[in-house]
């Protein structure tokens, strides 16, 4: 769908050149407009395997902010797909549920309860039979067809190395969600990977991850939540702002945000020299509902 190559760009932070650690930011967020991100490359697979099967549609989860449901709801709208959205907690209005609901997404509130029932093992059996002619996909995108869609991006930046004047990288840093990118990235080799987990604890991001690439894979999760779910603090939007002056690239709170703090809280960690490859995972739509940061 996109034939375009993300560019991979050097990342100018005062911090960084200080500490003698390369960065160059992979901006996925450029892709597109509306399917932005990662979102897309965990999608791909997802929407073949819907293809395969005769599938007239998906069905997924997300939150009232959700950068997947966006990115699903957009692609079914683009390329004429049914999809239906189960969504966490009361409705309510908010500018990623306008989209959803102008993108003609179907959507049904679960409350929070319900949505925490999503792991359980027989969740999906009622949805099924009420759109069997739809596929149902795991909440970001995720299960073993996301992080195949994910491995992509390991070529997306080799062929892009020679530019930056770079043989080789020795690790990817980004923030996880659910874990897909990650377990892609570490399925696709080539580099350690590094994940900013922008949620707490108890989100089964280690046992999503864990089931996705076995005990094998070489990646360090690192906590990025700032203390909660979707937490946002007055140190995270001021440090967000001055790296997006400074750099010309543009974040948000959630993920990006959190990740690029998060690295620099952890910088000690990488002798000078050290290359390091940043996902920009997208999720800008989702700002638009973040006070003092649209």
């Amino acid at each position: 769908m996109f034939t375009a190559v993300p560019p991979l760009q050097p990342l100018a932070l005062g911090w960084l050149s200080a500490a003698c650690v390369q960065v160059a930011v992979l901006r996925l967020d450029l892709i597109d407009p509306l399917i932005s991100g990662n979102k897309w490359y965990k999608l791909s697979e997802h929407l073949h395997h819907m293809e395969a099967l005769g599938a007239s549609g998906v069905m997924s989860l997300g939150g009232a902010h959700s950068n997947h449901l966006h990115a699903l709801a957009a692609a079914g709208h683009r390329l004429g797909f049914e999809t239906v959205g189960l969504l966490r907690g009361h409705p309510q209005v908010t500018p990623t549920v306008t989209d959803l609901q102008a993108f003609g997404m179907a959507l049904h509130w679960l409350g929070y309860g319900g949505y925490r029932q999503r792991h359980d093992p027989g969740f999906w059996a009622p949805w099924q039979a009420r759109y069997p002619h739809l596929l149902a996909v795991p909440e970001g995108g995720g299960a073993e067809a996301g992080a195949r869609g994910c491995q992509v991006l390991l070529d997306l930046v080799r062929g892009q190395l020679p530019a930056l004047g770079w043989d080789g990288f020795d690790g990817w840093w980004l923030a996880v969600g659910t874990g897909t990118t990650l377990a892609g990235l570490v399925l696709a080799g080539g580099a350690p990977v590094y994940g900013a987990m922008a949620v707490p604890e108890g989100h089964g991001v280690a046992e999503n991850i864990s089931a996705l690439v076995g005990k094998a894979g070489d990646y360090e999760l690192v906590d990025a939540s700032r203390g909660g779910f979707a937490r946002v603090d007055d140190e995270l939007l001021e440090f967000m702002l001055a790296a997006e002056a400074e750099s010309g690239v543009p974040l948000e709170p959630l993920y990006t945000g959190k990740a690029l703090l998060t690295l620099r809280h952890n910088l000690h960690r990488f002798a000078p020299g050290t290359r390091l490859v940043f996902v920009h995972t997208g999720g800008l739509q989702g700002r638009r509902a973040m006070p003092g940061c649209r």
